[in-house]
């Protein structure tokens, strides 16, 4: 039993299953218990936590009713649960272990963590116990009074934790990241100095040193006004060092972007009027699943969109996610990345979202029209519990959309959202009786559109409310030709935009219109390589986010808003330094790509996705520019350094398409690079189902190797896959590559379990599994698991084979491979079928196939459903055994996957033979043979022999069946892989069969002689 307190209080079985306890008195008896974390807890403190001063008439009585139900429902969810829940001492004791209780966990977690000198180590230890929390400790119980201290005591060590997870991210040189984080949680904790400190830190290695000192400031003036004290030695000594700009403040290393993708960020300000309108569209999501929210730029379609879907998340069980379109990649692909989901061969993103019940809101659609209504047709038709939630400036026409014209705002609106926004920006500003006819007046002359008011609000500190009407109708007259093509309703916000441009620096403007070259925003340090030398950018920036013209989110990432972005681009075609910034932009983009190509194949992977993942975007716009350049030999090189990094993150038809494209480029001056392409390009088509042939031209040892991969993922062509491997192998050990050798071996040894090679298979895979582990590479180490876990779970090391299941699926988690996480819960459920335990067997094996469904992973739901067959036979569920593997049997030979019909076969056979068909019994396992045979796979021709024995016992032939279980338990022998006490149920059933027959001497005497034609029969 596992019980958490760090957040709701709650109890789930070893297996994971929530215990459902009812009673609010109940909960909160546990909650005392758990409050006493293992100790005795005296009758008379149990009655005062649960009654108080209003005790009932029998309070003892009352108490050890309460405690019964306690015992009952924990018996219910877990036979002998009910033992946990103990009488002692004059009192009650809940008997648990430091595993089974959450917060006993984050306090291992957090003294490991303490006594770990690797940051890297410490880091992952820190962010493992934090996510052990899910809300506010000992909550959902009326917050009683008697765990107040607990969560008290609780809530500090969080806090702790989250200060010394934030230290060794400063060690680790994620400064950038850190910023906005420690800035939210500085809000919330203004007086913890530790936390201010490392705030401060944070922005002076960000180079925002004159806001580190404001911030010091202002804790300073705090801690005078509210506690009547000067700051601590640490503050003061930080803040003397910052004067100095002592060398010991300097970055320790380069920063590791990290990104969230698709979740719906927390708004920085309420939104302002659209009373009328969030009703509107909250109507609109419980008729319709297509909605577009249209209208022109600035209107505040996006902010309206999240607002509405933020009062109905509630209705979707698989949540609520964002998507802003940016870059050229399609929308499919960009939804896929938004959402996590990777592409397991040809299933893709419709196939993920089939079984979701999700609410998807697709952001500024009008740039990728077309491709948006393609994407939005292809989702909606396939996932029936799919909503979408569209912005964009123009219809997506298809059939059932219902549009919603975004209004400008009210008036009223219009004037409170402007003086709300004048006033964050001028401290000190009101509305006055003088003022008051100058905002109206400057709300109506810019049409009530929120982004135009926001930007005006921005010139009330440095020109004063009274001059700024005056300002507008110089800007008006300016744009009244239209000059700029600017469509007549949307003529307020471009000379809002406009203005706001006129009153940009040299520096500022240079900076504004270099933005424009980047796909969903950049970093400070890519602004300083793409941007002019010569430019001041950092302070740009810091001007262009005061003016509300480019804003900012999590990295920190700088990004304009679509309108700003629009203008932006036509002042960049203006100046005529577009080709310049493209060519710094590509040299940049190209360098990173370059960078993490280099480190994907050892320690540094997680590090790198995620310096690379919110860069994609930029540097498929870098390749695409490429392409359209026709340069081949910058679109092959980028290509090449992007291919480990697209099939990482599961983007296989992104890969295809880039790839096909470079190809269609001339050969440039490096023919190698085509041909290493030309491979990759092949692995690619043959992961998505596109087939195709390609000969092997190219010096390429891990494109070779990733062919023959594919090849054996796709389950085509078996003996293909292994002639590609083993070139690549001798090629690779050749050259003393060691990740190549380590990623043959790890294919390797899968052929030689498909194949029945068991000797083979174990001496591939723990070379591999070895080579992996020395190069520090977790994708290879997942790889290598399985194939280990396997021969475990066949020679009965069920433990060993446990151990490397549940090491494979924390694997796959952290990378987010959620195929591979489903193989492996299946695993774990093919070993607990192994172990005798049913339940679990079922339960993870109906885990798996949900996980599968999820994620479009077709060929994971038929592994777990015939896990569930095979535990269905065990158990006597004859009809639902039968169901499913007739079902999974007709999957395998649609998909033709050469070995997989013959433990069906087997299967099948057995089952027949327990319902007493013999007929139908012979038919499966000579069917189930010949395919074994086909396969050479010595264990799946032993199980077919001992089928047809059952067979023969069945029809009265118990010579035959005792010589067939002979040669069965040979073939084993001689492959090393004799059966296992756990698997014998089948064959000691029909050993009984022919010996009851035979006779002791009898059966002994057919078992020693080999079957010879008998197991053609």
């Amino acid at each position: 039993m596992y019980f958490s307190v760090l957040g709701p209080v709650t109890a789930r079985t070893t297996a994971g299953l929530a215990v459902d306890i009812p009673e609010a008195k109940v909960r909160a008896l546990l909650a005392a218990l758990l409050v006493g974390a293992g100790r005795p807890v005296s009758t008379d403190r149990l009655i005062d936590d649960l009654w108080g001063d209003r005790l009932p008439q029998n309070a003892t009585g009352a108490l050890q009713t309460k405690v019964s139900r306690l015992r009952r429902a924990l018996a219910a969810a877990e036979p002998g649960a009910d033992g946990l829940v103990e009488s002692a001492h004059q009192g009650y004791r809940l008997r648990i272990g430091a595993q089974e209780l959450d917060s006993w966990q984050f306090a291992e977690l957090i003294a490991a963590a303490s006594q770990t000198a690797d940051p890297k180590t410490r880091a992952g230890l820190l962010t493992q116990a934090l996510a052990l929390w899910r809300a506010e400790p000992f909550s959902g119980l009326g917050d009683p009074e008697f765990v107040h201290a607990a969560a008290a005591q609780l809530i500090e060590q969080q806090l702790a934790a989250v200060e010394a997870l934030a230290d060794t991210r400063l060690e680790l040189g994620e400064h950038h990241a850190l910023v906005a984080e420690l800035n939210d949680l500085a809000a919330r904790h203004p007086l913890r100095e530790r936390l201010r400190a490392l705030q401060i830190t944070a922005l002076y290695r960000s180079g925002r040193q004159s806001e580190a000192l404001n911030v010091y400031t202002e804790v300073r003036n705090r801690l005078a006004d509210e506690l009547g004290v000067d700051p601590g030695p640490e503050l003061a000594a930080l803040h003397q060092a910052i004067l100095t700009q002592d060398a010991a403040l300097a970055e320790p290393a380069a920063p590791a972007a990290q990104r969230i993708h698709g979740e719906l960020a927390v708004p920085l300000t309420d939104l302002v009027g659209r009373q009328d309108a969030l009703p509107a569209v909250r109507e609109l999501l419980t008729t319709h699943r297509l909605i577009t929210l249209s209208g022109p730029g600035g209107v505040g379609k996006t902010r309206l969109a999240q607002e509405a879907a933020r009062a109905v998340a509630a209705d979707y069980p698989d949540g609520v996610r964002m998507v802003g379109l940016a870059g050229p990649a399609s929308v499919a692909e960009q939804i896929s990345a938004a959402l996590g989901i990777r592409e397991e061969g040809p299933a893709g993103l419709e196939d993920a979202l089939r079984p979701r019940r999700l609410l998807l809101l697709l952001d500024n659609c009008e740039h990728l029209i077309e491709s948006a209504a393609e994407a939005a047709r292809g989702l909606l038709a396939a996932a029936p519990g799919l909503k979408i939630l569209a912005t964009s400036r123009e219809p997506l026409g298809l059939a059932g959309e219902a549009v919603w014209t975004v209004p400008p705002l009210s008036q009223s609106d219009a004037e409170q959202l402007f003086t709300l926004r004048a006033t964050a920006a001028a401290p000190g500003f009101t509305v006055t009786d003088a003022n008051a006819a100058a905002i109206a007046t400057i709300c109506r002359r810019l049409d009530r559109i929120p982004l135009a008011l926001e930007l005006a609000a921005t010139r009330v500190r440095a020109l004063g409310i009274e001059q700024l009407p005056d300002r507008l109708d110089d800007r008006f007259r300016l744009l009244s030709g239209g000059n700029r093509g600017v469509p007549q309703r949307q003529r307020s916000l471009w000379a809002m935009i406009d203005w706001s441009w006129e009153l940009l620096t040299d520096d500022e403007r240079a900076v504004l219109r270099s933005l424009a070259i980047f796909s969903d925003g950049c970093t400070l340090e890519a602004a300083e390589a793409v941007c002019d030398r010569d430019l001041n950018v950092l302070g740009a920036l810091i001007r262009l986010v005061d003016c509300s013209v480019v804003t900012t989110a999590a990295g920190p990432r700088y990004r304009l808003p679509e309108s700003i972005a629009a203008y932006a681009r036509e002042r960049l075609a203006e100046a005529g330094d577009g080709a310049a910034l493209e060519m710094r932009h590509h040299s940049y983009y190209s360098e990173l790509a370059a960078r993490v190509a280099a480190d994907l194949y050892g320690p540094g992977q997680q590090r790198r996705l995620a310096l690379r993942d919110p860069e994609n975007a930029n540097i498929r716009a870098a390749l695409d520019r490429a392409i359209r350049r026709d340069d081949a030999d910058a679109a092959l090189g980028l290509a090449l350094d992007s291919t480990w990094y697209w099939f990482l993150r599961g983007r296989l038809q992104e890969a295809r398409r880039a790839l096909a494209e470079v190809l269609c480029l001339g050969p440039g001056t490096q023919p190698d690079l085509r041909s290493r392409v030309l491979l990759w390009h092949a692995g690619f088509a043959r992961l998505t189902g596109e087939g195709g042939e390609t000969a092997v031209t190219a010096s390429d040892t891990h494109a070779e190797w990733f062919l023959g991969h594919a090849f054996l993922k796709s389950g085509e062509d078996l003996a293909r896959s292994e002639v590609l491997v083993d070139h690549a192998l001798r090629a690779a050990r050749a050259a003393g590559d060691r990740w190549g050798v380590a990623a043959a071996q790890s294919s390797r040894s899968i052929q030689a379990l498909l194949r029945g090679d068991l000797a083979a298979a174990r001496s591939s895979a723990e070379e591999a599994h070895a080579l992996f582990i020395e190069l520090g590479d977790n994708w290879g180490r997942l790889q290598t698991t399985y194939p280990l876990a396997a021969l475990a779970a066949i020679t009965g090391n069920y433990p060993l084979a446990t151990q490397l299941h549940q090491e494979g699926f924390q694997l796959a988690q952290d990378f987010g491979f959620w195929a591979d996480a489903a193989d492996r819960i299946t695993g774990l459920g093919r070993v607990a079928l192994l172990t005798g335990d049913f339940t679990l067997a079922t339960e993870l094996h109906s885990k798996a196939k949900t996980l599968a469904s999820e994620h479009g992973y077709e060929a994971g739901e038929i592994h777990a459903e015939i896990g569930l067959a095979l535990g269905a036979r065990r158990q006597g569920d004859f009809d639902l055994a039968a169901h499913l593997l007739n079902k999974t049997l007709i999957w395998h030979r649609e998909v033709e996957f050469g070995p997989g019909p013959a433990l069906l076969l087997a299967e099948s056979g057995f089952l027949a033979e327990q319902l007493g068909a013999a007929d139908e019994a012979f038919t499966l396992h000579r069917q189930g043979l010949a395919i074994a045979r086909e396969a050479e796979d010595p264990r799946a021709v032993a199980l077919a022999l001992e089928g047809l024995a059952g067979a023969h016992a069945l029809a009265g032939h118990p010579e035959l069946a005792a010589r067939l279980l002979g040669t069965a338990a040979r073939a084993r022998a001689s492959a090393g892989a004799p059966l296992p006490q756990a698997e014998r149920a089948d064959v000691d059933r029909v050993a009984a069969r022919a010996l009851a027959a035979l006779g002791q001497e009898g059966f002994a005497a057919e078992f020693a002689t080999d079957a010879e034609g008998e197991q053609d029969m």
